[in-house]
């Protein structure tokens, strides 16, 4: 089966700001593409750049989109260690972009299977229930929207910290005594903290119940986690400190984390993400799914890789739920509450709404 052309969309989704430690973002930075084949049908793929935390923009993602295009046509869509490594070969990094790509290979290949991307994949359906996330903010407005996310059903509540380590305690008593004793609470450092400060601010938040924090330090810090877990009550997730199954290799065999995080934008896609998840999994590490700001269209995807990944313990899917003021997806990934389900449509099963494409600055290669 061969790609014939691939079309590229400038991908911006509007949004209420949203702050972490290292910046905030009033617009999802979205890139989505269609790679169309000779089979008469297209896979669809997103990617959300986050350029606080990878180093891409939306820019970088559509210049490298259009190279990645090139490199591809004529090329056979269904060898995806073949079409990927292709794109490893041609630049180093650049994994947001290399993820929609991967995606739309997946869609492709179970689409020909005329199977849903979960069970294409081995899969089963699981209650799978995400987190819901509170930006940073003073601690009386970070606990009224923890107070309000209780309020419309959730149950786990996952907290932005990394700025001033006094503060972030006094955001999480605060977010603790609002919220009582039953809601599960887990925080995000975002690599906010130095090491004093992230040994002062665990030791301090540990007695409100915290589930685990994800990213406490820089990952140049990386060699200081091993000390910074035996002197933590809570547990640490890596999260930017793990791109690939090496460096969940490393992260594991020197003791540095007990979960770790997975996200497309970090791995280039469902192919390694795949490799970092059995990598844990042979370690009795769980790891959890998250993401960046992508649309339902990624997030799909998403859903579809947990259901064949039985060592997703933990699920941060909020990506949709925290700001989004338009949703350019049909089909696809569907909320009941906090609670997340799609149907049994051949591939991912979501695309992007045409109308809204309409809107979208475009590119065909």
């Amino acid at each position: 089966m061969k790609i014939t052309h691939i079309d590229i969309y400038r991908f911006s989704i509007p949004m209420q700001p949203f702050t972490i430690a290292t910046g905030t973002m009033d617009y999802a930075q979205n890139v989505f593409i269609r790679v169309h084949t000779d089979a008469g049908f297209y896979g669809v793929g997103e990617c959300s750049a986050f350029p606080m935390i990878v180093g891409e923009t939306q820019e970088t993602c559509l210049a490298m989109a259009r190279e990645f295009a090139r490199l591809w046509k004529g090329q056979d869509a269904l060898d995806i260690p073949a079409r990927l490594q292709q794109l490893h070969d041609f630049t180093a990094g650049n994994t947001t972009i290399k993820s929609a790509f991967d995606m739309a290979l997946y869609d492709i290949a179970a689409k020909n299977a005329q199977l849903p991307l979960y069970k294409f994949l081995g899969g089963q359906k699981r209650t799978v229930e995400t987190d819901i996330t509170i930006g940073l903010g003073t601690p009386d407005d970070m606990a009224a929207k923890a107070l309000a996310f209780k309020r419309s059903g959730a149950t786990i509540i996952k907290v932005k910290l990394g700025k001033k380590a006094t503060e972030d305690v006094e955001r999480i008593r605060m977010i603790r005594l609002t919220l009582g004793k039953d809601i599960r609470i887990r925080v995000d450092a975002n690599q906010g903290w130095s090491f004093d400060a992230a040994v002062y601010a665990l030791q301090a938040i540990g007695e409100y119940n915290i589930e685990f924090c994800e990213q406490p330090m820089r990952t140049w810090h990386n060699d200081r986690l091993p000390e910074l877990m035996q002197l933590s009550p809570v547990k640490i997730m890596a999260d930017e400190s793990v791109y690939n199954h090496h460096d969940a290799r490393m992260q594991i065999n020197s003791g540095s984390c007990q979960y770790i995080n997975i996200k497309m934008s970090k791995s280039g896609g469902i192919f390694e993400a795949k490799q970092i998840h059995d990598t844990a999994a042979e370690k009795h590490i769980p790891c959890m799914m998250g993401g960046m700001l992508e649309s339902r269209i990624a997030l799909s995807a998403k859903l579809h890789f947990v259901y064949a990944s039985p060592n997703i313990k933990f699920y941060d899917m909020d990506t949709c739920m925290i700001g989004h003021l338009q949703d350019p997806c049909v089909g696809g990934v569907r909320y009941d509450g906090y609670f997340l389900d799609i149907d049994n449509a051949p591939g991912v099963g979501a695309d992007a709404d045409e109308e809204f494409l309409q809107g979208c600055e475009r590119w065909s290669v």
